[in-house]
């Protein structure tokens, strides 16, 4: 591949010349609403990667998340005459296609000349069925994308001289014939790839690439390959602290198995303890590649929660998904998990081959083995590009033409005569329902390990855990039994270990709602002898002495903060309540000045 650039001379040293073509990179929109948007709403980070190259090699590039676009769809029209790209690609993770190919006819309707390239997962394993459906599509990346797109861009410069077909990893249209050409060559150095927080800031990040298992229900394997290829510690970590430098403080590691070898996560930890980065950040592993002193590094570097695949509860059903893991070591994965203060998040799948009431049952059963403290209910999908589909395919005949309909994926029980859309719906509220009535007794099963220099991080561990039960996404289901008793006893634990921040402010506002003022004041005025720069803290406290009649008091709060929205609005208050209403109405004209 010639990697070499025309360069130019700005007096300050060789740049790249400018290309004259401008690329967008989208990441369009969905089909169907989600619970929870945080699940679709992020732009693979391989479109950051190919971003970066592009970026290396002088082009103007940008990167759109469209992933709700459709909720404005003016602004597609409107981006795109705005914009005038040459090229846009679109990342595909199969069911945001017609998203995709919804936006591509919009851009050639405006823009005749623009060529349309789709790549990811989706397009990769439907890559024939795009071509020869939807004329809007002039190419499509097959596999990693990062050169075969460069050099595409490369050929497009050349206008009538353009030669796809010497591309490796390319599929495209050529008259009324769709050509594929020879598999693209993978990177098998990672690092040789430009570093994405170079020139742009994202959250999702990853340190390798590949799956060496092969799961019945994933296409990972087959699009990164199960030889796994691992970016060096020091790339890894070098791009966390760009970001970081950012303002980028949580990160979510990405990788399908972030643990796979324990040295190098734990070189990775150290770097990040040795850098002093104050992060925190979410890691995705398999129950039998962790081990004690990983988790222990895990945690010191920041850790707050490990993700684990662990689909059912039933050996039969891991079995029919080939999920190769033992119940022992999911057992010991999720107890090691919790006791060095991570949060261990089980991920089940329902309505797989051979589902019945008795394997729900032995799902129920794991559950309250393993006690999860998050859990997450997926309806088995069939995707392109797993084993799954292609047994789909051999049962129904349907071919690709079934992704005709505007649908987002197919679910397994839709194609099994013996499963129903009644008792899908059926197991995953009794999987639910179980997980909630439990949750509290899991909370007080947590076993912490004694580590001195673990106890900062368990109060921390212990208030983050309690802030979803007050607070945040606990607080609002109602199938969680005393929701507020149990982040008292989390935040009264955390204590116990900690001066913590977070459980001081979480208490103190518990005993306010209880109109316990006493106890709140006297939990509220400890806080502040280790933290006397909390505006939060001194607040609260204001506004608990504010509910006894203790006015001058709360003044002394409020006042330590002259420049707060909140504390000028309260100190108003305050003034009111003493009858000095000159004041008052001073201090509201300060804070609406």
């Amino acid at each position: 591949m010639d990697k070499e650039l025309k360069a130019v001379n700005n007096g300050g040293g060789i740049v790249p010349a400018a290309k004259s073509i401008k690329i967008l990179l989208i990441y369009p929109y969905f089909l169907d609403d989600r619970l929870y948007a945080e699940n679709v709403g992020v732009p693979p980070i391989g479109l950051y990667y190919i971003g970066a190259l592009l970026r290396e090699h002088a082009y103007d590039v940008e990167i759109l998340n469209w992933y709700d676009i459709n909720k404005r769809p003016h602004e597609i029209e409107k981006t795109l005459k705005d914009k005038m790209p040459d090229v846009i690609g679109f990342s595909i993770v199969h069911a945001n296609r017609w998203g995709g190919v919804d936006i591509a006819k919009v851009a050639k309707k405006i823009l005749p000349a623009v060529k349309i390239v789709f790549g990811g997962i989706g397009a990769t394993f439907l890559w024939e069925h795009l071509l020869r459906h939807f004329r809007e599509i002039d190419y499509i990346i097959l596999g990693e994308g990062e050169y075969s797109f460069l050099e595409l861009l490369q050929q497009i410069e050349k206008g009538k001289e353009v030669s796809p077909d010497t591309i490796g990893g390319i599929a495209f249209q050529k008259g009324e014939e769709i050509v594929k050409t020879e598999v693209g060559e993978i990177v098998r150095e990672l690092d040789q790839l430009p570093m994405p927080s170079k020139y742009f800031t994202f959250q999702h990040v990853v340190s390798s690439r590949g799956c060496p298992f092969n799961c019945t229900f994933c296409g990972s394997p087959r699009f990164w390959g199960r030889r796994v290829r691992f970016h060096s510690p020091d790339y890894f970590v070098e791009q966390l602290e760009q970001l970081h430098q950012k303002g980028v403080s949580f990160f979510y590691i990405s990788d399908d198995t972030f643990t796979m070898r324990e040295d190098r996560v734990i070189q990775i930890c150290m770097k990040i303890i040795e850098k002093r980065l104050k992060i925190t950040w979410f890691a995705i592993s398999r129950v039998n590649f962790v081990s004690e002193e990983m988790l222990y590094w895990m945690r010191r570097a920041g850790c707050i929660q490990i993700s684990y695949g662990v689909e059912s509860g039933s050996e039969k059903i891991r079995e029919a998904l080939n999920k190769n893991i033992r119940t022992e070591d999911i057992k010991r994965a999720f107890e090691l998990t919790s006791q060095y203060g991570i949060l261990p998040r089980a991920y089940f799948i329902y309505g797989s081959p051979g589902e019945t009431s008795e394997t729900i049952k032995e799902t129920i059963d794991l559950i309250r083995a393993i006690k999860p403290l998050s859990a997450i209910f997926y309806i088995l999908d069939i995707f392109p590009g797993t084993a799954l589909y292609e047994d789909f395919q051999e049962r129904t005949k349907s071919g690709d033409n079934i992704w005709l309909k505007r649908i987002e994926d197919i679910m397994y029980f839709e194609s099994d005569q013996r499963l129903s859309k009644e008792q899908i719906l059926s197991f995953g509220g009794k999987l639910r329902s179980e997980f909630y009535k439990n949750l509290p007794k899991f909370v007080d099963a947590l076993n912490l390990i004694d580590k001195d220099d673990l106890h900062e991080s368990h109060a921390d561990f212990l208030s983050r855990l309690a802030m979803t039960f007050s607070h945040g996404e606990y607080a609002a289901i109602e199938a969680i039994p005393e929701k507020e008793k149990v982040a008292e006893r989390l935040y009264t634990r955390a204590l116990s270990y900690f001066p913590d921040h977070r459980a001081y402010l979480g208490l103190g506002i518990i005993k306010q709602k209880e109109r316990k003022y006493e106890e709140s004041i006297a939990i509220l005025s400890e806080a502040r002898k280790y933290y006397p720069e909390s505006e939060q803290i001194a607040v609260c406290l204001g506004v608990s002495y504010m509910n006894v009649g203790r006015f001058d008091e709360a003044l002394k709060c409020f006042q330590t903060f002259p420049h707060s929205q909140t504390a000028l609005a309260y100190t108003a208050a305050c003034y009111r309540a003493l009858d000095d209403h000159e004041k008052a109405s001073s201090i509201l004209k300060r804070r609406d000045a």
